[in-house]
């Protein structure tokens, strides 16, 4: 068993500015529908939340990256990121094996977002 982190962190501003040139395109290629749907529902918040999500698929991807073949072998789709039921932070990733579990923190201010990923994969 190993351990893997990953830590990302982004300007708040990047994002918006993204989302509001290419709206649907940017969140049909880069989120799933449950995670649309949890960021829009945040109102003048959503940038944070697009931001933060963005964030920690890139620190899960930082993470898994050795599992990989290369770095196109997943979509940023494949990394999905929610919330439980308590409000804490998981993720949920398709098409790679041995992941055992993967732990994120996940935080935001008005200008960045950042998180951190610790993946425990199998040998």
């Amino acid at each position: 068993m190993n351990l893997k982190i990953g830590n990302d962190i982004i300007e708040t501003e990047r994002i918006k500015k993204i989302l509001l040139k290419y709206p649907e395109k940017f969140k049909r290629r880069v989120f799933t529908d449950k995670e649309i749907e949890y960021c829009e529902s945040k109102g003048e918040n959503k940038y944070q939340s697009y931001a933060a999500r963005f964030a920690a698929k890139e620190a899960v991807f930082k993470a898994i990256s050795e599992l990989l073949e290369n770095k196109y072998y997943i979509q940023w789709t494949d990394i999905e990121v929610l919330n439980n039921d308590a409000g804490r932070p998981f993720a949920n990733v398709k098409n790679v094996n041995r992941i055992e579990s993967i732990d994120i923190s996940i935080s935001h201010v008005k200008e960045y977002a950042m998180a951190t990923a610790l993946v425990t994969i199998t040998n």
